[in-house]
């Protein structure tokens, strides 16, 4: 392909994503369907002309890359003081429990239907299309109320955070056997992360703060690209150092004490904390954009004819959505709309999906099943904010009564052609 077509496209795809971002803000509609049906459009055209493209080694770097952004952006999305101590523990509450609760149905029916599939395997599968997408909540909420808002930005980013966690605790530790040895060696992996997390973390942030050179973001993103290659290969559980320097970076107020008070400074991290989230933000947006797009070029578009495909699809819609409605209305026991229905699949989900080992794949679950949840969680939500957006002012707010005093009166001009005004106030 000629590199200036090349050059050409890949501006005109970030063009559109920009604009699809801004219609999703303004018209509820998520940019992700509109990214998708852009990349299956290019796969046609390309297929037309008869072009080879094969992308999958692509999708594999865009998601490995794609993957330590979300997780980064979530943790510095998350704020940790004691006034967001209900949104939290309740969002943390109904994620958690919404994830297992869904993860394990859906591995049952996953068996049911595909009888040859083992149970590990099953749920290895459900757990990818068990989790929101924090990556098509956060910007598509921002027309909701305060409380939903950030009740929603919670609930995808612990969505997001504990479904990778989970789904790689069980696949780095598949070859363990046993229960207890099985729980023995997550722990231990656990904790041993942790640890080394928390120290590099506050190194990360010493050093961060006492560099003056301009150009200093991307080395630091090269960093924990790097650790958590490194991690990885040592069977770590990587991710949490990205997750504990995202946390710290955010909440440094409150996760300082001691000498660290006298070794990091608020001021210099409140400066880098707002430069490293602009180039996180917009990081994330470049490679979403172009995994969404490579996504929709790899995807064959034959699997969506299979009966199988939609009815394990539509079982597990009603199992995500009901027991949404039930969490919530435990938790809550207030109106759960539109939050129920906002539960979007999207990037973590494809990642995880495609990162299932060779051990536990099967054929027998078809990757089309993914892409139709994917779809129409997508469509769900932009119907219920749609929706939302549409309830008369006011409807569904609290509603207060305005009492404000009779207008005065004026009484018709007497004879003399003189008027008074009675200014008559009367207490309601």
């Amino acid at each position: 392909m000629n590199a200036y077509l090349l050059i050409i496209g890949l501006c005109v795809v970030i063009i559109l994503s920009f604009f699809t971002n801004i219609l999703a803000r303004k018209k509820n509609i998520p940019s992700v369907l509109i990214l998708i049906i852009l990349g299956v459009g290019i796969q046609q055209l390309l297929n037309y002309f008869d072009v080879p493209a094969d992308l999958m080694g692509t999708l594999e770097v865009l998601g490995i890359v794609g993957l330590i952004m979300i997780v980064l952006e979530a943790a510095l999305d998350l704020e940790l003081s004691w006034e967001k101590w209900p949104i939290i523990w309740k969002s943390f509450t109904i994620t958690s429990l919404s994830l297992g609760l869904t993860s394990i149905l859906l591995a049952l029916v996953i068996q049911l239907l595909i009888p040859e599939i083992e149970l590990l395997s099953a749920v290895i599968y459900a757990i990818p299309v068990s989790i929101m997408s924090s990556a098509i909540i956060i910007p598509s909420v921002v027309n909701l109320n305060n409380y939903n808002k950030e009740f929603l930005i919670y609930e995808s980013t612990f969505s997001d955070i504990l479904g990778i966690m989970v789904f790689y605790f069980i696949v780095e530790n598949v070859d363990v056997e046993g229960m207890r040895q099985l729980s023995f060696a997550i722990g231990s992996n656990v904790f041993l992360t942790i640890g080394i997390s928390i120290v590099l973390s506050y190194v990360l942030l010493y050093i961060i703060q006492n560099i003056r050179s301009e150009a200093k973001f991307f080395l630091f993103l090269a960093v924990l690209v790097l650790l958590y290659a490194v991690g990885k290969m040592f069977h770590l559980s990587s991710l949490i150092i990205i997750l504990m320097f995202g946390m710290l970076l955010r909440n440094h107020k409150v996760l300082l004490f001691g000498k660290l008070k006298e070794w990091l400074h608020d001021e210099r991290i409140d400066e880098i904390f707002g430069q490293f989230k602009m180039i996180t933000i917009e990081t994330s947006f470049l490679v979403r954009t172009f995994f969404f797009v490579v996504f929709g070029m790899t995807l064959p578009l034959a699997v969506l004819l299979g009966w199988k495909v939609w009815v394990i699809s539509i079982i597990f819609l009603l199992i995500t959505y009901a027991l949404r409605f039930v969490l919530f209305y435990m938790v809550e026991k207030k109106d759960t709309m539109p939050r129920t229905f906002i539960a979007p699949k999207g990037l973590i989900s494809i990642l995880l999906f495609f990162a299932i080992p060779e051990g536990l794949r099967t054929e027998a679950f078809e990757s089309g099943v993914l892409f139709v949840v994917i779809i129409t969680t997508n469509i769900i939500m932009a119907w219920s904010l749609i929706s939302t957006s549409r309830k008369p002012d006011g409807e569904g707010e609290e509603e207060f009564e305005i009492i404000r005093p009779d207008e005065p009166t004026i009484d018709p001009p007497t004879e003399t052609g003189s008027s008074t005004i009675d200014f008559d106030y009367h207490d309601e």
